[in-house]
């Protein structure tokens, strides 16, 4: 091909602006299907990450430590030693954001009126703060003033189910390791409100030396919950606390601890793609309709250029170039659409009206669109790759004409 790259694009920016307003309506429904694109993956990834980030508030943690059979029988009985100085020394690794040790076991609550069966979670109320920040969401009363706080942490919702109160008291009971019957009296210090009701009704928090000397396990725990920065990225993580914990403990990524969540994650980022080429066939009919009036209207001018010595090679680069222009424009105007909707949208959007249901689903009361920029460079990607395949059939076709043929057009 000899004719230069200036001289093409030239002219495939000239023949673009031809016909102004097949021009700009194409340009108007590319970028409508990029922002729709890049709008909408935003709003599910933030879906997905409320999810996620809320479970993983509940687990807690991004890897958590226990016994090898506590999953299966999450009793007393399958307790382990706190920390020894190899995992503790991993626990103290700068990519630890917060650990906590934790006993976790199934107990029953009794008021005046009624009793539930709950969790029982006794925990180190400044190191659990830092991994669940319990503390903010406390409504009622205080939080635990530390380990060997003798009162407990209940959720509004058990409260309103037990018909108790602030300040009133309630009783736990549990199993020992023999079995035996492990009951304590507490009162209620605090209420809690989360963000999911069930977590509300089955979570009840109180001192860690006081589970343990309610229970009669010592120092043990059932659990250690290791927090890290980014729970899309624990891999590394994982394998620094299971080598530590070594194999007489069980060690587990969230994904594997809560399987519904990490199937979520997976089929979300499948979906984004999914739903970026699904937009864009749409959009490739309109785009191959638009080059291929343009080729159309175009004969006798391409039959000339052939005869005074442009190859096939030129034309077919000129009319790709062509759909790169406006494809190119389209992007920019869709992605800048975008990024300003996302913007005014940063500070979340109330979907209370419908939180019941959104409950149900696992997500919160605020939507929080979260805009990733591998979705915003997938989508990019996605559109001028396919935008280009598309284009191949009417440049194809042009460079086809046969140039005697293509001047005796009229």
């Amino acid at each position: 091909m000899t004719t230069p790259w200036r001289v093409l694009w030239t002219l495939a920016w000239r023949n673009l602006w031809r016909n102004h307003r097949r021009t700009l309506i194409m340009l108007a429904a590319i970028a409508i299907g990029v922002w729709a694109m890049i709008f909408l993956t935003a709003i599910m990834r933030g879906m997905v990450d409320d999810m996620v980030r809320g479970g993983i508030h509940t687990l807690p943690g991004h890897v958590q430590v226990h016994h090898p059979a506590y999953r299966d029988d999450p009793s007393v009985a399958n307790r382990m030693p706190p920390p020894d100085p190899t995992l503790a020394a991993a626990l103290a690794a700068p990519e630890v954001v917060a650990w906590s040790g934790r006993v976790k076991v199934p107990a029953i609550i009794s008021s005046e009126r009624d009793s539930r069966g709950v969790s029982l979670i006794g925990i180190d109320p400044v190191a659990d703060d830092r991994l669940a920040g319990i503390a903010a969401t406390i409504v009622e009363g205080r939080f635990l003033e530390g380990p060997a706080d003798r009162g407990v942490l209940i959720g509004a919702r058990l409260a309103e189910r037990l018909e108790t109160r602030l300040g009133k008291r309630v009783v736990v009971m549990s199993q020992d390791p023999d079995n035996d019957i492990a009951d304590r009296g507490f009162r209620i210090v605090g209420i809690f409100r989360a963000r999911l009701q069930g977590v509300e009704e089955s979570l009840v928090y109180a001192g860690l030396e006081t589970v343990q000397r309610m229970l009669r396990i010592d120092e043990e725990l059932t659990e250690v919950a290791v927090l890290g920065d980014d729970y899309r990225d624990v891999d590394a993580l994982y394998r620094d606390i299971a080598a530590a914990a070594g194999a007489q403990r069980e060690t587990l990524p969230w994904y594997e601890l809560d399987g519904y969540l990490g199937s979520m994650l997976r089929v979300m980022d499948g979906f984004v793609l999914v739903w970026i080429v699904i937009v864009f066939v749409a959009l490739s009919f309109g785009l191959v309709n638009t080059l291929a009036m343009a080729v159309f209207e175009r004969v006798r001018e391409i039959g000339m250029m052939q005869a005074l010595g442009m190859r096939p090679a030129a034309i077919v680069w000129q009319i790709l170039l062509e759909s790169l222009c406006l494809l190119g424009l389209g992007l920019l105007l869709g992605d800048l659409l975008a990024v300003l909707s996302l913007w005014a949208m940063q500070g979340g959007v109330d979907v209370s009206a419908v939180a019941a249901g959104m409950e149900m689903a696992g997500y919160g009361s605020m939507l929080y669109p979260s805009l990733q920029w591998r979705d915003l460079l997938t989508a990019n990607v996605v559109v001028i790759v396919l935008g280009l395949l598309t284009s191949l059939l009417p440049a194809w076709r042009a460079s086809r004409y046969a140039p005697i043929e293509a001047l005796a057009k009229t």
